[in-house]
């Protein structure tokens, strides 16, 4: 979550030394159980279930668990957390697309399952949650280690260039060109509209059970409610949802 000493000019403009990633890459990606170097509090907003503040927590040292969110401090020390998180081996790393540095080619193309390299520059946000008044400077990329994140970053909606770097992902990729798979934005509508029209959370989950974006996804409820947020459904009673008008 925090960038420390990035492009230094902008540190000097912003007075911060710490970049939040913005919060819709986060809600599109998430849940993660871990962030090791999160950034200290008061935080705008959660990265994962589970945080080591950093520096006051030396992430490197600790245990991680499960799916892991990586936005790592930068500087010397970047090679030895997208190497802790190549081999922990489930997570995603945000970080600049310097697709030419000793660290990206040992951590990233040598490790990593997929990547998907940001459309535009990122606008980082400030330790209060604002968007700075710049963007980061430079392209970015999130890489994706396991099935499961490389799911989630197929899944996300974000707007980039999806690169496979594995045989199996690379093989599901040519699946998905052959035949693809609708996204859960439509999985749900048609769900909504099978059922007449509105839907309870209830309704979604019985509908949903045992399809095969389900199957593939661990916290696909997570997902469902996500994309009922999204797509702008009418609440129209506790936990109800209908189609627009």
């Amino acid at each position: 979550m925090a960038r420390k000493g990035i492009a230094g000019h902008q540190s000097a403009r912003a007075g911060t030394t710490t970049w939040l990633t913005p919060r819709a890459i986060l809600d599109a990606l998430g849940p993660f159980d871990l962030d090791p170097c999160a950034a200290p509090l008061p935080r705008p907003w959660p990265t994962a279930a589970e945080h080591y503040t950093w520096p006051e927590q030396d992430g490197l040292a600790l245990p991680w668990q499960g799916r892991v969110w990586l936005n790592p401090p930068y500087g010397n020390a970047l090679g030895r957390w997208m190497g802790r998180l190549a081999a922990h081996g489930t997570g995603t790393a945000f970080i600049f697309a310097r697709t030419d540095t000793e660290a990206f080619f040992a951590s990233v193309w040598e490790a990593a399952d997929a990547v998907l390299f940001l459309r535009g520059r990122t606008t980082f946000c400030l330790p209060d949650g604002t968007p700075a008044r710049h963007n980061g400077g430079a392209p970015t990329v999130l890489a994706a280690y396991g099935p499961r994140d490389v799911e989630r970053l197929m899944e996300s909606g974000i707007d980039g260039q999806l690169v496979g770097l594995r045989r199996p992902v690379l093989v599901q990729l040519a699946l998905r060109a052959e035949a693809p798979v609708p996204a859960w934005r439509e999985v749900v509508l048609d769900v909504v509209e099978r059922l007449g029209g509105s839907a309870s959370l209830s309704d979604l989950y019985a509908a949903l059970e045992g399809h095969p974006k389900a199957s593939a996804n661990p916290h696909w409820r997570h997902k469902v409610r996500q994309t009922v947020g999204r797509i702008g459904l009418r609440r129209v009673a506790p936990a109800r949802y209908a189609l627009a008008a």
